[in-house]
Formats: C-alpha cells, structure tokens, sequence
C-alpha cells in the first residue's frame, strides 16, 4: 500500500483513489454537494476543493499520488467555498419553512456551516413553473445543477433519464467574472445556463426515485410526498427491502396519522444514497400493509384443531418471508409431519444441492460487491433489470466507473441495456440453450478439468482456417475473436445465473455444470434467489414437492388461507414483521415492524400447537446449522462512511468432498413455438415485483401481458387491446400493455387475481395462443 498525508494524518491508498475517497475512508471531512459514491465526479459544485502540495484541486477527480500532501482547510479554501455557497442561495427561493427537503437539506446545512452571513452577488431571476414527472416533481427555482440526478441514473441505475437544457436566463454581467472567486463564477456561469429535463418527455420517472433521493435540495421530490410532512417530524425505521433478493437497506419512515387518529403510517421510504440503492418497488411499492386485520377466533381454533388432527396436512407458502418464519414452519413440520410446498424455493433448494455437489462448496462464492469490483462479467438466464434490480445496477456501475467488460445472454434482446455502455456485448440466443452456456465458459475458462469433460468439450470444435471454432460459440452467436481478449484478460470474472436456469426442465444437469464452473473457473458464481427469501428458506425448511390432504396457505390459496390479501385470517405484511431475510449476497440482515398489527402471526399459530416462544425473533439464534448464534437485537444494520457493510453477518461457507463423476450432459434443448403458437416469458415490468407491490398504492395497478409495439403490430394488436391467451388447457383474459426495450412478450404475476402459475410450470418461457378478443379498452 502507499500513503498519502491527509492534514497530518498518514493514510494508506490503492492505485486509482480520489484524495476524496481516501479522506472519507479515513473519517477526515471534506465538503461536497455534488459527489456521489459510485458516480463519476461531475465537478459541477467545486465545494470539496483541496490544497494538494500546495496546488489547489478538486479532491473527487484528484488521483492521490505516493507522499502527496494535503490541507483540507485553509483561508482561501474558506474563503472560495464561502463564495459558492453564495452563489447557490442567489434567488433560491426563501421557503425553507414549506420545502420537503428542509431539515435533511444539504445547501441548507452547507450554507450554514460556511457561515454565509452576506450576499455579495446578484443577477436577474428567471421565473420556471414547477413540472409534474409523474412519480417525481421537479421544482427549477430549487435546482443547483449539481447533476446528481443525471449521474444516478446513468452510473449507477444504467437509464439515460435526465439531460441538461439551456435555463434561457439572463446572461452574466461582464463585470462579475473580474470580482468574483472564479470557481464561484462557473458555479453561477453553469446555474444561469443550464437546467435539468427528462431524456423523455413520456417518462412517468417511475423507476428513478432513486434519482429524487440523490437530490441535495428539493428541487427533485417525490410528488406521492410533497407537502405531507416535514422531514423533521418523521421516525426513521431502519429495515431491509421486502420486495427482491438483494434486501437492500431502507427505512420506513413514519409518524401518526392526525390528531385524532393517533396510529401511525408510512410516510415514505429512504436510504443511504450512496451505499445502498434502492429500485422501485422498495421506493414506491411500501404501502401494502394489513391496516385492518382482526382475529378471528373461531378460525384461528379452526386451522390449529386441523393441524392438530392431521386433516391440515400441507402448509403451502412463498419466500417472502423471514428466516424466523421459515423456522417456526419447519418447525410445525418436524412436530406435525407435514408437508411444506414452495416450488420455487424447492426448485432453488435443488438447485443448490446439485451445484453444492459438483462444486465442493456449501454454497456460491459470489456477490454484489464481486460484481462490481468484476473486471470481467457474464449474465446468463435471467431478464436482469426486472427480477434483480441492484444486480442490474451493480452491473452497470461496473461497466460505467471500473470500466469493466460483459456478456449479457439471453433469449429475448433487451435494448434497455444499451445504456450500460459499449462494453457490455448482448448475445440472444434460442430459449433452452442455457448449458451451452456454461459449457462455452468451461472451454475457455476451465484448467485442470477431469478427463471425461475435457474430452466433450474437445469434441465441440470445428476448425475454420488457422482457429478452431466453438460449435457453442455459433450456437450462441458469439464472434469468439472479439471475445478472445476480454477472456485472455479477465482477472477477476463474475457470473451472474438467473431463473432460467433454476426453472429450466433439466436444472438439475445445469447446475451440476455450474458447479464445476464454481470448481474449475476463477469465475466468482452468484445463483439468483428468485424471491425475496428464496435462499433462507432454502437453507432452513425441508421442503416437499408431495401434496396430500387439505392444505393452509400462507399468502398463497389453499382449502384455509392466513394472508395479507383475502384470506380466512388476517396475516400480517412484512412492513408489520421483526425478523432477517437471507439476501444474495449470503448475508443474514435484519428488518424492523414499521407499523402496529392487531392480527394473528405465524407464531400464534405454532405457540397455540405447543411450539412456544415469546416473539417470532426468539428464533433468530436458533435458525439452523448454516447460521450463527445472534440475537436479533444484537444484529447491526448500518453502512460506515467509505461503505464497509455492517449489515447483520455473512454465512459462512464450506467446503465439502466434491464429486468428479462423469453425468449425461445434453447440449441443445431448444424452446420454441410451433402451430401458430407464440413464445412468451415470465416476468414483471421493471418496477414490480409481487402481489404486494401490486397491490400497494403507490405502484398498484391490474395485470396484462407486455410486449414490444412491433410484435403487437404484426398480431394485429393494439394497447389496451383485450386477449385471450390459451394453453393447455388454461386461459387467462387481459389487457395488452407495451415495453418498447423488451423485444419479445413477457406475462407477469404481479397481479394476485390474475394466476400464470399454471403456465409457466418448468419453465419460464412458454409456447401458448394469443388472440384478439375485443378492440381498444382504454
């Protein structure tokens, strides 16, 4: 490691740190407006301006170097960050009293701790009407251009979202650039210039709170919280997304409803804007919870005399739920002898069993945080950008700020991903390939591989010219000279595998062949939970594929329902739960009940069965052999300042005896439609994710099926036309909606009235009819 000198203080430093980074690391304060973690430096606020061996710089671009020294304060920094800071309040409105940002307002605390006491400049004022962008409002008079929102969105989300535009204010006085500090002038040069504009004026902003969180001011807002509260009078809650597998780090943030009505409500939801992004479905999709549940005794008796009696047989659930509650189930399992059915988290439980075997480790090496520190980045088998946001996320920022490169395979192009950059390279192939996939990434990543695998993967050459060709390579449409020296290269690579791969008819031979990419590759391995739970429960239940007598669903149908949504007793939603998840990345975080619930729980159910305990988070010690021995309230849920997680702990993996055995390796599988049939794909659009987000107020909106305008012109269909869409036997009726970056047609199951199980049961792309049941219903 080298060092730098940091007022005084030696710091150590890798290749490539800002002098910002580096004192942030080092707990020394310098102040910023317009820097984000994860983001390239904009320069646009100048604020964080350092004396660096006596020459002043811009600390979030300045490379540090061996032996520098640097002053953080001084005199005339003082003096010049004074000066911008009067700039930033020349015109802005006075309405600090009203603003949503007040009290978390970071020009409010900037100008504050400048001591700006005077105003030493003017110019002319140019009046801008407040615009409603849908999920967000955008406010110009509030707007510094500190181009925070434009650098979110594009190095951190991957959407090109937002642009500058000329202000058309008066120009500058000649006589200002002569009196002023000059980096107070280009401050003011840029603000009299430039505003912000969406890229799109159709953009409803849906997936780019993200965007609004970033705002140091409140120009930038959601519009569902303007003006309901002050930031001040807010309780924050701190929790773990509900919604997807990365239960990224939020907060709920509540107060009572009124003065009559003393309960309290979510107000909104935040983060930690630079460590810990959050997609819409956290953002928007919290309000979802059992505000009105009762206990119903006469049912509760009901459910636990049959459970008692063994009528109940069958609990059948879902993974979005805690890992205390996937104890207290397999509990009742052991005690009662039933059934658990979660076909996801069995075929995800299978999965892992399989890939487990072939690699000889307990579980995946890989990570959020593998990815983005990836040089080198392949994605197979999942529509990345809806059912993993954050991957999606760390992916492009991978590609954005590291300068990494990546792979992207997949069946159905998805032009979205164009504004990851050049440097990712999209491969659409044929639905079932996915193994030769990984036996492309075993031929040219593979060493000291056993000798019966060696040989089927010799045996898939051709030789054209001087080179010899993968048959994988043609099969997937990759121009393996083009890839020869990203894969040369390639020091650290990471995998991304999705649910193609978990749901796929022959999973088991995919994993098994994943695992020996985990074994023979320097390739850092990463199996998508599918929900938010998936991998919890997986490691905690013991689950069965077997269903026999009558059955309780747990916010899924059964003969008796306890849920969220229309059920025979009241459940409640995971905004009223104490518990942890177990997210990607291994790690066991914990989440706080933001709102009162006055129904049964899971635990009432097992205490009433004789399994007793106080709290459903007695549990959290006691979850099984893969986790530790952690109170829940001893569990931290925090990041530091230079973003070191502190979020609950990590499981530990293991290494066991793996098997070399030679298994059949079937190398095409292809998926495809035939007699006028269509294949279509299951998923959600981007900004939801589950019958909660479906039903919550923010995001709530009915089913349909999604599809390209190009594929809807050609089935002669237009948006908001009715169809039918039939197989085997199942018929579903909805509305055509468009997703112009999706070329392909996807059905999601966001919607809880409407049921897509049955379509998609070992796969998640299915052949099926579509026709045209009536015209527009908009």
């Amino acid at each position: 490691m080298t060092k730098i000198t940091i007022d005084g203080q030696i710091c150590e430093f890798s290749e490539g740190q800002s002098i910002l980074e580096i004192a942030r690391e080092n707990g020394i304060y310098i102040p910023t407006l317009c820097y984000l973690h994860g983001a390239s430096p904009t320069l646009a606020c100048r604020l964080c301006m350092v004396e660096a061996d006596e020459k002043v710089v811009y600390s979030c671009n300045a490379k540090a170097k061996e032996g520098m020294s640097v002053i953080t304060n001084s005199p005339n920094l003082s003096k010049e960050r004074n000066a911008i800071m009067q700039v930033y309040c020349i015109n802005h409105p006075l309405e600090c009293g009203v603003c949503d940002k007040s009290g978390e307002c970071e020009l409010q605390n900037l100008t504050q701790q400048m001591r700006v006491s005077t105003q030493s400049f003017a110019v002319v004022d140019s009046a801008k009407k407040i615009e409603d962008w849908g999920f967000l409002s955008y406010d110009p008079s509030l707007c510094i251009v500190c181009e925070r929102c434009i650098k979110t969105a594009k190095d951190r989300l991957g959407f090109e979202a937002f642009k500058l535009v000329a202000r058309e204010g008066e120009p500058l006085s000649p006589n200002l650039k002569d009196s002023m500090p000059k980096d107070a002038y280009a401050v003011l040069n840029k603000m009299q210039k430039s505003l912000i504009a969406r890229v799109s004026d159709d953009d409803d902003c849906v997936n780019y709170g993200e965007c609004a969180a970033a705002c140091p001011t409140g120009a930038l807002s959601v519009s569902a919280f303007k003006y309901s509260s002050n930031a001040w009078e807010l309780r924050k809650i701190p929790a773990s997304n509900p919604h997807t597998s990365d239960c990224e780090l939020l907060f709920y943030e509540v107060k009572r409803k009124s003065i009559r009505d003393g309960g309290e409500k979510i107000y909104r939801v935040t983060s930690d804007i630079n460590f810990a992004p959050l997609h819409a479905g956290a953002r928007f999709g919290w309000d979802f919870s059992n505000e009105n549940a009762v206990k119903n005794e006469v049912k509760f008796n009901e459910i636990v005399e049959k459970i008692k009696t063994g009528a109940i047989k069958n609990i059948k659930f879902n993974s979005f739920i805690t890992n205390e509650e996937a104890r207290i189930l397999e509990l009742l399992r052991e005690k009662f002898d039933l059934n658990l059915i979660n076909f996801e988290a069995k075929r995800y439980q299978d999965f892992l069993r399989n890939f487990s075997e072939y690699s000889g480790m307990k579980l995946y090496s890989g990570s959020e945080q593998a990815v983005r520190n990836s040089d080198f980045i392949v994605c197979a088998g999942s529509f990345l950008r809806s059912d993993a946001p954050n991957l999606a996320y760390a992916l492009n920022n991978a590609l954005k700020v590291r300068k990494s490169r990546a792979l992207y395979f997949h069946a159905v192009r998805d032009s979205g991903l164009d504004a990851f950059g050049k440097n990712l390279i999209s491969c659409q192939h044929k639905a079932g390939l996915e193994a030769q996939i990984l036996l492309w990434i075993l031929q040219n990543f593979g060493a000291q591989m056993p000798e019966w695998l060696d040989k089927k993967l010799g045996a898939n050459f051709e030789i054209s010219g001087e080179n010899k060709v993968s048959n994988f390579a043609k099969n997937l449409n990759l121009d393996e000279n083009a890839l020869r020296e990203i894969c040369q290269n390639a020091q650290n690579p990471a995998l991304i595998i999705g649910e193609d791969f978990i749901k796929h008819p022959r999973a088991g031979t995919l994993a098994k062949l994943l695992g020996l990419i985990e074994r023979y590759t320097n390739f850092s391995v990463l199996i998508i939970p599918p929900r938010t739970n998936s991998l919890g429960v997986a490691l905690i239940c013991n689950l069965s594929k077997k269903v026999a007598g009558e059955i309780l669903g747990y916010n899924e149908d059964g003969d008796f329902k306890f849920g969220v949504i229309e059920a025979d007793l009241d459940a409640p939603s995971l905004v009223q739960q104490e518990g942890t998840f177990t997210n990607y990345d291994k790690r066991v975080v914990p989440t706080n009940a933001a709102l009162a619930y006055d129904g049964y729980e899971l635990n009432d159910i097992a205490n009433a069965l004789g399994i007793n305990a106080t709290f459903a988070i007695s549990y959290t010690p006691n979850l099984g052999e893969y986790f530790e021995k952690i109170k829940f309230d001893d569990l931290e849920n925090f990041y530091d300042n230079c973003g070191e997680n502190h979020r609950g702990y990590t499981l530990q993996n293991r290494q066991i005896s793996p098997n070399a055995d030679k298994f059949d390796i079937f190398v095409s599988d292809e998926i495809c439609a035939k007699n006028g049939e269509i294949l279509i794909y299951e998923a959600n659009p981007l900004h939801h994710f589950n019958a909660f987000t479906g039903i919550s107020a923010g995001l709530g909106e009915s089913g349909a099926i999604f599809m390209h305008p190009q594929i809807a012109q050609e089935l002669n269909l237009a948006l908001n036309d009715m169809v039918k869409i039939e197989c085997d036997g199942e018929k579903i009726v909805i509305k055509v909606k468009f997703d112009d970056k999706f070329h392909g047609i996807y059905l999601g199951y966001f919607d809880a009235k409407i049921s897509t199980q049955n379509i998609f049961v070992n796969s998640r792309y299915k052949a099926v009819k579509i026709e045209k049941i009536g015209g527009n219903n908009e």
